[in-house]
């Protein structure tokens, strides 16, 4: 078992990268403002999945791979930014053929899930991140290696539903105070639409540090 103190230094490092604006916190306030808390927290409940997936490759050593095979980073990289560029026009595509004054209909639970598991899982700097932080606080003499990377990254996610539940119910409030007219209905999900093509662009010309 990880110590209690070792426990509590990495709980305070989730806490400070938690609160800290991103790309995760980024894509779930705005899908928050658009399509209100339901949807925003099946975006979480996706990416913090994906957490718990990249957690196992890092402790199955396929993490590794990134580091070793830098074209295997570049194609998860571009595939993800193609992902996000398809989400970006077919947000785009579904306000543009709403009436003018009705409200775009929410993604359903189930698609923002999978939307947000997808934008984590294609995400190679997630996987750098989970393989540079989660080893510092893993003592082989404490047993089972992927048991402590699990419990790590259960006390990450933990911490990031509390810090972006939050936000979920504060933001998702401040769709029916702007939401009256045409174009009032139909921002939030151009507000969307550009997220997604911003972390897009971010991910496609970032470099790998």
């Amino acid at each position: 078992m990880i110590a209690t103190s070792t426990l509590l230094l990495f709980s305070g490092a989730c806490v400070a990268l938690a609160a800290t604006p991103g790309p995760d916190m980024l894509l779930i306030t705005s899908r928050s403002i658009s399509q209100g808390r339901a949807s925003g927290f099946a975006s979480l409940a996706g990416i913090q999945l994906g957490t718990y997936c990249h957690t196992l490759a890092a402790a199955l050593g396929l993490s590794q791979l990134f580091v070793v095979v830098p074209l295997a980073y570049d194609a998860v990289r571009i595939l993800g930014a193609c992902y996000l560029l398809y989400l970006a026009w077919k947000t785009l595509a579904s306000t543009r053929h709403t009436a003018a004054k009705t409200a775009p209909q929410p993604a359903s639970a189930h698609k923002a899930f999978r939307q947000g598991l997808l934008t984590n899982l294609l995400n190679p700097k997630m996987a750098l991140f989970v393989l540079a932080l989660f080893p510092q606080f893993i003592t082989p003499q404490s047993g089972s290696v992927i048991v402590q990377m699990l419990l790590l990254a259960t006390i990450l996610n933990a911490i990031g539903l509390v810090i972006n539940g939050g936000l979920i119910l504060l933001v998702s409030n401040m769709r029916n105070r702007f939401n009256t007219g045409a174009f009032s209905a139909r921002w939030p999900n151009y507000l969307l639409s550009g997220v997604f093509a911003g972390l897009a662009c971010k991910l496609l010309f970032d470099s790998r540090k």
